[in-house]
């Protein structure tokens, strides 16, 4: 996978009025946080962290080229606007390649739409993952296959395809459920036309067959 570059620059203005007069300028303010090391505030624009968040999500390793000085981090929070399409401030973690890191990754029902038993429901209990590894062991998601699920199946953290990565700790309980395919439960459909009808051959109250003539 290609090396994914945010472009930023080192940034002076911390106060409230300071920020605002940035996000004015459709800049991001950001903080660079590290180990055992001073923050980093930067800035970089809307459109281009949009364009990377895209692209790696929160759990893909950036690097952000900070006047030219490269810098490994990954994304770890990002706050937006109640209402308007706008984004307030991120937090990077800056990245250790010796050191482990926790991380969420997305969980991927794999073949969903290309399931054996089709009468089922599919639903989804988990839609992501904690994580523990080295940098460079990240995974991008966390897959299972339900190709073969039954009526009744259900799919835990043990299906996992990074349960069998011995690079790779996840931090839940191996029986915790991420999938299962239930029974639709079947409800009684009402035919209006059909009720309608048989309201039509119901003789309204007092009425005699002589009125039926007359009213022919």
């Amino acid at each position: 996978m290609a090396k994914i570059v945010l472009q930023a620059e080192k940034r002076e203005a911390t106060g409230k009025n300071q920020v605002k007069k940035l996000r004015n300028k459709e800049l991001i303010p950001g903080v660079i946080y590290a180990k055992n090391q001073e923050n980093v505030n930067v800035q970089f624009t809307a459109r281009d962290f949009e364009k990377v968040l895209r692209q790696a999500g929160t759990s893909t390793i950036i690097t952000l080229d900070i006047e030219g000085e490269g810098k490994e981090v990954l994304i770890k929070e990002f706050a937006s606007h109640a209402y308007k399409n706008q984004f307030l401030h991120v937090d990077f973690q800056a990245i250790d390649q010796n050191e482990s890191i926790r991380v969420t990754v997305p969980v991927v029902l794999v073949n969903r739409d290309d399931m054996n038993e089709v009468t089922g429901v599919l639903v989804q209990n988990l839609e992501s993952v904690e994580v523990e590894c080295l940098p460079k062991y990240i995974p991008q998601t966390a897959d299972v296959d339900v190709k073969e699920m039954a009526i009744g199946d259900n799919m835990t953290i043990a299906d996992l395809d990074i349960a069998s990565n011995e690079n790779i700790t996840i931090l839940a309980d191996e029986d915790e459920v991420v999938c299962s395919l239930q029974e639709v439960s079947e409800e009684e459909i009402v035919d209006e036309e059909a009720e309608a009808a048989d309201a039509a051959d119901v003789p309204t109250v007092g009425e005699t067959e002589e009125d039926e003539e007359d009213a022919e």
